[in-house]
């Protein structure tokens, strides 16, 4: 098994991108590190055996109780995080999915503190990473939302 910190090896994450038009998209609270207590996007860690899209909708069901229909691959992020000795403590190759919203109510459940439909047009309020930005315009670019 590969440890998360100080891995021999990249990661392999998982995102999605829920888009509810006109004017929003689901945004979860990080209950757990890392990111403890930050706005994001759902997801987490793919398991062995698993294919991408399959952990992208257990990760959405596990963390806020919905289900979407058509999932497109919105686009990856390199996460690389280094230690004050330069030794990457953390690197991640994420893979983000996208889909439209098909109904229901989102809960925050598993490592999710808290689950949200953020205004896409006050995004700021969230401090959200430079690449959440980046990948909900993707989603927003091919659905057309």
């Amino acid at each position: 098994m590969t440890s998360r910190e100080y891995p021999a090896r990249p990661l392999v994450g998982i995102g999605i991108v829920v888009l509810k038009p006109p004017h929003e998209v689901l945004l979860i609270r990080r209950g757990q590190a890392p990111m403890l207590g930050a706005w994001g996007l759902p997801g987490g860690g793919q398991e062995l055996g698993e294919t991408a899209e399959a952990a992208a909708r257990r990760e959405l069901l596990e963390e806020t109780g919905l289900e979407v229909g058509e999932l497109r691959l919105a686009g990856n992020v390199d996460s690389i995080e280094r230690d004050a000795d330069g030794r990457i403590r953390f690197h991640y190759t994420i893979l983000d999915f996208c889909a439209l919203w098909a109904g229901g109510e989102p809960v925050a459940q598993s490592d999710a503190a808290a689950v949200t439909w953020g205004d896409l047009r006050r995004l700021e309020d969230y401090d959200l990473w430079t690449e959440a930005h980046r990948i909900i315009a993707l989603a927003r670019t091919g659905f057309g939302v």
